[in-house]
């Protein structure tokens, strides 16, 4: 059985940064993470979004770019190692813990043992309800859940983006490249994403806002072809459009971290001491948007996962943690 002193689970640009940090520390670090289905790639969730502005050095990069430049940098190192294994099981044993990981997603077929653990799994897309008709049915036949993948799908076409978060603006910005027509449909009074964002969704002709409704059922033969809303708009219940992009939030991938015991509000975040980065249990840390870090960023991730590999590196120096 293959042995480091910190595993972190989860290969988004949190976990490789936490890896850089820690092998910079002196720590055989193991990150893993997955690409099977619909998982992201290493990199995370940053390599959906098209244009980033708010990451220090660097004015304009896209998401994809600036992942594959995280990972580079991890990589650099020859402490870290990655691997695409998917974390299935993680087990308490003495002072040390023990994963068990699958390449292919399902069955475990590796197995791993660590003096400590991050937990930098972020999160996954939060689906319209089962409630919505159609939501399932129409699923990668004009329900879309990437922007940035399937926007060049629908040149010239009409598309609703559900959602009223900073996440759902950007995702109007993107399609208006190659849509006609976006709307974005927002259950509250208005949306609420960055001020920047707000201004250059206001600006765009393409782009009109229906607050205070949801949608109710989506419509189509082969594929969609129109929604239907809980609240008329323009006199009609029902809007033409070619797809829906859904941008409502995503849901905390902490059912691992809850296994071995460890503490999560009523959001399913795993609770963090926000100045170390630990968790209620001994050598196991979070960070990244799967903590109940209030404000989720990737520069506020990172530093979160820096502090939690200096953090385990600590722990185990202090500890002399042994694994028998």
């Amino acid at each position: 059985m293959e042995e480091y002193d910190l595993i972190i689970i989860g290969a988004g640009g949190v976990g490789l940064a936490s890896a850089m940090y820690a092998a910079r520390l002196g720590m055989k670090t193991l990150v893993l993470g997955h690409s099977h289905g619909s998982e992201l790639p290493v990199g995370g969730v940053i390599t959906t979004t098209n244009i980033v502005e708010n990451y220090p050095g660097f004015t304009k990069i896209s998401g994809m770019e600036l992942a594959k430049k995280i990972e580079e940098h991890a990589r650099s190192y020859d402490l870290v190692t990655i691997k695409e294994e998917k974390a299935v099981d993680v087990e308490k044993e003495g002072q040390c813990f023990i994963v068990k990981t699958s390449k292919s997603g399902k069955e475990a077929e590796n197995t791993y043992r660590a003096k400590s653990i991050i937990f930098a799994t972020g999160t996954k897309i939060r689906k319209l309800p089962e409630t919505v008709k159609g939501a399932r049915e129409f699923e990668r036949r004009g329900v879309n859940y990437c922007a940035l993948c399937d926007g060049p799908l629908f040149k010239d076409k009409i598309v609703a983006v559900v959602g009223g978060s900073d996440a759902a603006a950007k995702d109007a910005l993107v399609l208006a490249e190659y849509a006609k027509k976006v709307y974005i449909i927002y259950r509250g009074e208005k949306i609420h994403p960055e001020p920047v964002n707000l201004k250059r969704i206001e600006k765009n002709p393409k782009i009109e806002v229906i607050n205070n409704t949801n949608i109710v059922e989506i419509k189509g033969d082969q594929k969609v072809t129109a929604v239907v809303l809980d609240n008329p708009y323009k006199g009609s219940n029902e809007l033409q459009v070619d797809g829906v992009f859904v941008a409502i939030g995503h849901i905390p991938l902490s059912e691992l971290a809850k296994k071995i015991g460890v503490e999560t509000n009523d959001k399913d975040e795993i609770i963090i001491n926000h100045k170390d980065s630990s968790t209620n249990i001994p050598g196991v840390f979070a960070a990244g948007d799967v903590t109940d870090k209030p404000f989720k960023q990737l520069i506020t991730g990172v530093a979160d996962g820096c502090t939690a590999a200096y953090s385990a590196y600590e722990y185990i120096s202090k500890n002399k943690v042994v694994c028998k």
